[in-house]
Parts: C-alpha cells; structure tokens; sequence
C-alpha cells in the first residue's frame, strides 16, 4: 500500500501536465484509465504538449508500453489467472505490481502482492491524476515544481533496493550508458527497450555459462 500511495500520488503531475499541454479534464482522465501505464501516459502527454503529431504520441507511449508485455511474460505462470481476470490482470500489469509481486518468497505472497498493489495504484493514481488536471491550470508549469521529475524519481525508488549483487549494479550501470547515449538520436521509448536489451543480454550470457538462471539478471 506504500507504494501504491507513494504512485498515486505523482499522478498529480500527470493531471497537471496532461492540461497545460492542452487536454481537457474528462481527456486526461480517459487517457489515464485507459492507458494505465505512467511511463507511456508521460510520454504521449509530453509529445501532445511539445506540439508533436498524434501520431508520433502513440508511437512513442506504445514502444514504452512493449516493457508490460514481457512482465506479462514473467507474472502469467506466476499469477495463472484464466477468463476475465486474465484481461484485469493484464490492464493492471505495471511496474509497481511487477516489482512487489516477482520479490515475495511465496506464491502466495506475491499473487496478494499483485493484486493488492495494482488495484491500489490504479484507485489512487486515477484519483491523483484527476485532482491534478482540476488543479493544472492554477498550477501553471508544473516543471517549477519538479514534478516532472517525479516519475523518474519513483522508478529509481522501485529499482535502487533490486541493486543488491554486483551483477545487477553492473546491468543498472550499463542500462544508464546506453539510454544516455541513444535519447538524443533515437525517437523517445527506443532507449528505454535498448537499456532493457543489456539485462536480458547479460542474464542470457550468464545462464548460458553458468547452466542455471542468475536471479536478478535478467529483471
């Protein structure tokens, strides 16, 4: 429940930028319960504010959006969910739930970590998104607040207690170079799956020389 608060409730920024770059308040939040994925939802919001084409908006959130299909990968065996759960399970695969639910020591931990973390970060985050876009035009630039940084700050929160071996510090390291290196000529999203490509590199190189699975390379 932390870290569904700790989620929701930079949504905030997501409602107040999803304004000033020129959404409507019911826009903002169909968005946002639609497209229950942060990092894409910046994005999209981001390239409509900057003036990009729409077309060039849903590129880009749905290249960010590729991660939650191989967290599916990771969480379907894990939560063996059938008929209409399975499509609820998908739509609240994020990752918040993905990170609390793939570190329990059980199966059943992590399913409750699952459903408990998605469920809440969709309620409080929808919730936070709206009081921002009601909120946005008397916040004006909410990059004075920094909450445009606010994402950013809560996925390094999510990953910096995974960086516990030196294999995954060295991966985290490697990612930073990469991203880095490819965000000033290469469109937006295409660092965030190059920078994923280095951990399922190493992870493959690993096990392939090693014979088992090294855990945490590979996430």
């Amino acid at each position: 429940m932390s870290v569904s608060l700790a989620t929701g409730l930079y949504g905030i920024s997501l409602g107040a930028l999803a304004v000033v770059a020129g959404l409507s308040v019911p826009q903002a939040m169909v968005l946002s319960l639609l497209m229950f994925s942060g990092g894409s939802q910046f994005a999209l919001v981001g390239i409509v504010g900057a003036g990009g084409t729409a077309l060039s908006a849903v590129a880009t959130a749905g290249l960010l959006g590729v991660r939650n299909a191989f967290y599916g990968v990771q969480l379907s065996p894990l939560l063996a969910v059938r008929s209409w759960r399975r499509v609820l399970a998908a739509h609240l695969t994020i990752d918040e739930s993905t990170a609390v639910a793939t570190v329990q020591p059980t199966v059943r931990a992590a399913r409750v970590g699952f459903w408990c973390t998605g469920v809440g970060v969709f309620v409080l985050w929808n919730l936070f998104v709206l009081l921002g876009a009601l909120a946005g035009n008397a916040l004006g630039d909410p990059k004075k607040y920094g909450l445009d940084a606010a994402a950013s700050a809560a996925f390094l929160a999510l990953l910096w207690p995974r960086l516990v071996t030196p294999v995954t510090r060295w991966v985290a390291a490697s990612a930073v170079v990469v991203a880095v290196v490819l965000v000033p000529v290469v469109p937006s999203g295409v660092p965030v799956l190059a920078a994923a490509v280095v951990a399922v590199a190493v992870g493959w190189f690993r096990g392939d020389r090693t014979g088992r699975r090294v855990p945490g390379a590979a996430r």
